[in-house]
């Protein structure tokens, strides 16, 4: 099981996930908004919340066309002008009050700490465990979606970081289904699945965070899997009376990014 599942994630790797047509959002304009600016990037991450992934991806974009500038000065001093901007119909954001809050923070902590630049935060040679904890540092981004910003850093717009050996997936509703069902770990716990995730590719145990993902989002869904269609299928046991218990839902920026038919079996 876990091999395959390494198998599906250097797959990805190698094939980089932005060579395969990547899209964040579905949308030309929102996506490059994203591509080529790391303090919208960030401000994606935030907007990663109990909404649907293209939706979150695009927040940046809504934003700055509601209020004309994504400048963090501007964000950090004009919070009742940010707040307007979510709440005006169509709302950006279901979390219509917290969202402003965290966008306003996250800007405040860009000036303060890394000179209004989020490029800053993940400069190459960093290490790994070092740009986790400083993206976990804003309001709104936990370990979960600091690990899994690490990884998308990494996988997506190539940067290098120092001890990806320290990396790992994100502790994520779809990531963690797929390890129950598919036997790698007995247990949901962060700790119980990050082991697995080790002993599974020591060098980067964070290889098997898209892939599960993946297969959590497309196939191994929480009611009636599809796992005749499991790129895991033919090697899993199919303990599909198990379910990560709570709610959470993970938002990759490379979902759009994998056909359909890469998630089959091989």
């Amino acid at each position: 099981m876990a091999a395959e599942l390494l198998i599906f994630g250097r797959e990805l790797q190698e094939a980089g996930a932005a060579q395969l047509g990547a899209s964040f959002s579905g949308r030309p304009e929102a996506d490059a908004l994203i591509e080529s600016s790391a303090n919208a990037f960030l401000l994606g991450v935030l907007f990663t919340q109990g909404i649907p992934a293209e939706r979150a991806w695009s927040g940046p974009y809504e934003l700055k066309a509601r209020l004309g500038t994504l400048d963090v000065g501007y964000l950090a001093l004009n919070p009742a002008q940010v707040r307007e901007a979510f709440q005006r119909p169509p709302m950006l954001h279901r979390f219509k009050e917290t969202l402003p809050r965290w966008i306003c923070s996250a800007a405040q902590r860009l000036i303060s700490d890394y000179g209004g630049n989020a490029e800053r935060i993940w400069e190459p040679g960093a290490h790994v465990l070092e740009v986790t904890e400083r993206l976990s540092a804003f309001d709104g981004i936990g370990r979960k979606k600091a690990v899994m910003a690490v990884e998308i850093l990494t996988r997506h717009f190539g940067v290098e970081l120092a001890g990806r050996e320290c990396g790992q997936v994100a502790y994520d509703v779809q990531v963690r289904r797929v390890f129950l069902r598919s036997g790698l770990v007995s247990g949901d716990t962060r700790e119980a699945i990050e082991a697995a995730a080790t002993a599974a590719c020591p060098e980067a145990p964070g290889t098997l965070d898209l892939p599960a993902w993946l297969i959590g989002r497309e196939t191994c869904r929480p009611k009636a899997p599809l796992c005749d269609r499991c790129r895991l299928g033919a090697v899993c046991p199919r303990l599909v009376d198990r379910q990560a218990v709570g709610v959470g839902a993970r938002y990759s920026a490379l979902r759009n990014s994998i056909p359909e038919s890469s998630l089959g079996k091989k």
